[in-house]
C-alpha cells in the first residue's frame, strides 16, 4: 500500500491535487512544472520526447498504483514497480547527483518493491 500511496502521490501532485506550483511540500503543483522537471531529468533525450516520457511515467505509475492496491499479479506489479522505482532513481542520480533520491528515497522504494517481488507467493499449480 505504501507503494501505491507513493506513485499516487506523485501522480496527484503533477495535476495541482496536493496544491498550486510553490506550495510548501509540492514538487511540481502542475504538468507544465513536471515536464520541465522531467525534462532535467532525461537531458539525454530530444526535447520532443520529453513528454512522451512524461505521460508514459504518470501512466506507469497509476497502472501500477492500481495493481498493487487490488493484489493483482503481485510478484510481476513488485517486479515492475522496482525497476520503474530504480530507473528514476538512476536518471535522478545522473543528472542531479547523489543526494536527491537518497533525500527522497527513492532507492528505498525500489529496494522495498524488489523485497515484495521476491516474497510475493508465486501462483499455485494445478
Amino acid at each position: 500500500m505504501a507503494l501505491a500511496a507513493g506513485f499516487l502521490s506523485a501522480v496527484a501532485d503533477r495535476f495541482g491535487l496536493w496544491g498550486m506550483p510553490g506550495t510548501p511540500g509540492v514538487a511540481w503543483g502542475d504538468w507544465s512544472h513536471f515536464l520541465t522537471y522531467t525534462g532535467r531529468l532525461n537531458w539525454f533525450l530530444p526535447a520532443s520526447l520529453i513528454s512522451i516520457v512524461g505521460a508514459i511515467a504518470t501512466l506507469a505509475e497509476t497502472v501500477l498504483a492500481l495493481l498493487l492496491l487490488l493484489n493483482a499479479w503481485p510478484r510481476y506489479t513488485a517486479l515492475a514497480s522496482g525497476a520503474l522505482l530504480l530507473l528514476f532513481a538512476l536518471t535522478m542520480t545522473f543528472a542531479l547527483g547523489i543526494k536527491t533520491p537518497l533525500g527522497y528515497s527513492v532507492y528505498v522504494g525500489a529496494t522495498a518493491a524488489f523485497y515484495l517481488a521476491a516474497t510475493a507467493a508465486l501462483p499455485q499449480q494445478r
